[in-house]
């Protein structure tokens, strides 16, 4: 049924969860597990002139984090069960959201898997939910783990 997964991660525990659940789903369908790191590089606009080591430093971290984000994906890959075609990427857009539905867009993934903080009443409406505006934005179905 799935051919191509974008699997969203950010290394924190919901998105491990939802880890799991694409990798068994691109094992179960053998579909291609393409696992998204989305960075925001756009804080140092205006700044950035100013001070351009500031924001090596920010994009250096930012690419140590994905590193480490893909690292988890990949160790649970190779747990238990028949290998997956699996593709670390990583892409810079001002929400994780708008970059997440863009690269299920290129790439033609026809699921999108994203984890949930499982945030409710004033954390949720002062943070917002990534996972809902993938949902409210996405061509594709979307797969929320929490």
């Amino acid at each position: 049924m799935f051919k191509h997964i974008l699997l969203a991660t950010d290394g924190s525990p919901s998105s491990e969860h939802a880890a799991q659940l694409a990798i068994n789903l691109a094992r179960t369908h053998g579909a291609k597990l393409t696992a998204l790191y989305v960075v925001d590089p756009y804080p140092y606009l205006g700044i950035g002139e100013a001070n351009p080591l500031g924001f090596q430093a920010y994009m250096s971290a930012a690419h140590e984090y994905a590193a480490q984000a893909h690292a988890k994906v990949v160790v649970l890959s190779g747990q238990g069960g028949a290998p997956v075609d699996l593709q670390a990427r990583m892409a810079e857009n001002v929400t994780a959201s708008t970059g997440i539905v863009q690269m299920a867009k290129d790439e033609g993934a026809d699921l999108i898997v994203v984890g949930s903080h499982g945030r409710t009443g004033m954390a949720r409406l002062m943070m917002g939910s990534v996972a809902a505006k993938v949902v409210a934005e996405s061509p594709v179905p979307v797969l929320v783990a929490r």
